[in-house]
């Protein structure tokens, strides 16, 4: 039975940080897994150098869902973002050795390919409206069929969202940006801007949009409220911790709300769970929890009408 005799991070692009874990194998065989917390990366790396990696050696990397439960339940101190992503990049891992092993990708031994392609979107932003409608003319050029739309708040020139050079950057080098926000200023532009990209470009592509946990749920809501008009479709991510707090938003909003791919932390145990397409209409208590992102999205359609949720 071959055993893990090695369990090395790796941190790459200083100041940037990415981590990598790699694992090997008695019998030689390596896999890597990706151990990234953006803006956080470092307490990942001492997370998985003083606190998985010792447990790891002697273990068969062949039970990863008996690694994968000890990591999570053996700790006193569960969930979180640093501990699920090091629990993933064991996981990823691990699976990384079974496919090598087995001479076959792993998408083939968790059932096969389901698909040829996957559709992925183009982050479009600019400090005004008209960079952004320029940035998503962009994409919208290069062929992407889902864009995402950021612009600056005006007043809050470090809006969320906004790339800064060629590539959009989530994380900070050094340390995290305090940044002006105000909700109400939000709250007045977001609603324009999103329609200046519909009434520029139409409808015949997705478009997105993220406020990434800016909002509470009942200002969520007022968001939804305000995206009525059928110039603006698209998705919404709002933190919502909870189901109080889901139904909460779907009730003072005007769009179905579904669940999303919550992320690290959510799903089996804190897993990462698939996206579920069951909708539930707004005002209407989900039958079960919903997770830790609400999406709400109108219809693609124009001429489309917009649930209402009185």
């Amino acid at each position: 039975m071959a055993t893990i005799t090695d369990a090395k991070i790796i941190v790459t692009s200083p100041g940037r940080n990415f981590v990598t874990l790699k694992i090997t194998t008695s019998d030689g065989v390596t896999g890597l897994g990706d151990a990234t917390l953006n803006g956080r990366e470092l307490a990942v790396a001492s997370y998985l150098r003083d606190h998985v990696a010792p447990l790891l050696i002697g273990r068969d990397p062949a039970r990863i869902e008996d690694t994968w439960q000890y990591l999570y339940k053996g700790a006193y101190w569960r969930r979180g973002p640093v501990t699920m992503t090091a629990i993933a990049a064991v996981d990823t891992a691990l699976w990384d050795v079974k496919g090598k092993v087995a001479g076959l990708p792993v998408y083939d031994l968790l059932g096969g390919k389901a698909r040829e392609g996957a559709m992925v979107y183009g982050h479009a932003s600019g400090g005004d409206v008209a960079e952004l409608l320029d940035d998503v003319a962009r994409f919208r050029e290069l062929g992407y069929q889902a864009v995402r739309a950021q612009a600056a708040v005006p007043g809050a020139p470090g809006s969320y969202g906004v790339r800064h050079g060629q590539f959009y950057e989530p994380a900070n080098a050094t340390l995290p940006e305090e940044q002006t926000w105000s909700t109400e200023a939000y709250l007045d532009f977001a609603p324009a801007c999103l329609g200046a990209v519909r009434e520029r470009f139409g409808f015949d592509f997705h478009l997105l949009h993220d406020v990434h946990h800016r909002l509470t749920p009942t200002e969520a809501g007022r968001l939804g409220r305000r995206l009525r008009h059928p110039g603006v479709h698209g998705t919404l991510a709002a933190h919502a911790r909870g189901l109080p707090a889901v139904v909460r938003a779907a009730r003072g909003g005007a769009v179905p709300v579904r669940r999303a791919r919550p992320g690290r932390g959510a799903g089996r145990g804190g897993r990462r769970a698939l996206p579920v397409r069951a909708e539930v209409p707004a005002g209407q208590p989900p039958g079960r929890r919903l997770g830790a992102r609400l999406v709400s999205r109108a219809a693609r359609s124009p001429t489309s009408e917009v649930p209402s949720a009185s």
